[in-house]
């Protein structure tokens, strides 16, 4: 029982470091949101909002 207790608490671990780990192509995802109303941009031309 312990070998498993030990061996979840050692997965969980290995997956918060893998989750911490930065992403390729996630600062486009953040950049392909509108900075002034935070709608997603789609195409290279400015935002419906009128922000580019």
């Amino acid at each position: 029982m312990i070998k498993i207790v030990s061996l979840f608490l050692i997965l969980m671990l290995v997956l918060a470091m893998f989750g911490r780990l930065r992403i390729p192509g996630a600062d486009k995802l953040t950049r392909a949101k509108c900075p002034k109303c935070g709608r997603p941009r789609l195409g290279k031309g400015p935002c419906e909002c009128g922000h580019s």
